[in-house]
């Protein structure tokens, strides 16, 4: 079958059906892989792809940036478990051009994001276009992991943070519109977001906090995944948005309920939680779960996240 209408989820699926896994293993479909250690923790493992003029623009974006964002987005998948990374492995085919200048300000913003994260491993090669492969691992309390699977009918839906500030950067470089202070500061989001780690740690800790993931692909295809792997449905009303955000959907005439559904990238947390527990730090409630299938918007619309075929 063609790619483009299998889907990125269905040849995953198709790739899942081929994989035994291996008793009290977690293996396809969360954010990361778990391997228990039988000495009272799990291994968390995630690796993620980007590749030049797909992911990035490489004459739009500084090494230092893309440096921090391919760190980024792999700590953020061990976020959304509720684990702690503990190592990374970076692979790179570089294409020609590039100098050590260029490959110095790459590894200071992959450092620099990494943190205590130490790398320890990868692989380097020459290729037509820049690609960039990153693999993290964590660790969490044995059986503590947040997964896709366990929300509630009655579970409130929440998000960490305001949506749609990474996908309107994205739009402000590719349609190479006005740079002023609101506009960097929407690109800057969209080039250097921050992993909710210490959020996800957190959230592993309460009971009552039944399933998570990160915004990657928008919350309009992300939350179909939590209600997929847990058989529910959802009721979303409005999303919380940025100021910066608004102001630019209004100058430009962007939906900006449909940024936040559906331009993906903004990398917060989002889980569902009994309404009852409290969160210790500041969220935005954006719906509930229900019985059924599917989300029903309160605008009535029909949003569609990214696609990557």
């Amino acid at each position: 079958m063609d790619l483009g209408k299998l889907g990125e989820f269905g040849l995953i699926d198709t790739i899942k059906a081929t994989q035994k896994v291996p008793d009290g293993f977690t293996g396809i479909g969360d954010d990361c892989a778990i391997i228990p250690r039988g000495d009272g923790l799990d291994t968390l493992v995630t690796t993620d792809l980007l590749i030049e003029d797909k992911h990035f623009i490489l004459k739009e974006i500084s090494p230092y940036q893309l440096g921090w964002k391919s760190a980024m987005v792999n700590l953020s998948d061990i976020a959304a478990m509720g684990g702690k990374p503990i190592a990374s492995f970076l692979s790179v085919g570089l294409p020609k051009g590039l100098d050590s200048d260029w490959t110095d300000a790459f590894m200071k913003g992959y450092n620099n994001a990494s943190g205590d994260c130490p790398l320890l491993g990868g692989d380097t090669t020459s290729a037509d276009k820049l690609c960039i492969n990153v693999g993290v691992l964590g660790e969490c309390s044995h059986g503590k992991a947040l997964l896709r699977s366990g929300a509630k009918v009655g579970d409130a839906i929440y998000v960490t943070g305001p949506l749609g500030d990474s996908g309107a950067g994205l739009q402000i470089i590719l349609q190479g519109l006005e740079r002023d202070e609101t506009a960097l500061k929407l690109i800057e989001r969209h080039y250097m977001p921050k992993a909710r780690i210490e959020e996800g740690l957190q959230l592993s800790d309460i009971q009552g906090v039944h399933s998570a993931m990160d915004i990657s692909d928008g919350v309009a295809s992300d939350l179909l995944h939590i209600l997929e792997a847990s058989g529910v449905g959802a009721k979303v009303g409005v999303l919380p948005t940025s100021p910066e955000m608004e102001s630019c959907c209004a100058r430009y005439g962007w939906d900006a309920q449909k940024m936040a559904a559906s331009a993906g990238e903004d990398y917060e947390l989002l889980f569902t939680a009994d309404p009852e527990v409290s969160i210790p730090f500041p969220v935005y409630r954006i719906g509930s779960i229900v019985e059924g299938s599917g989300i029903e918007w309160a605008s009535h619309a029909s949003y569609q996240g990214f696609k990557h075929f």
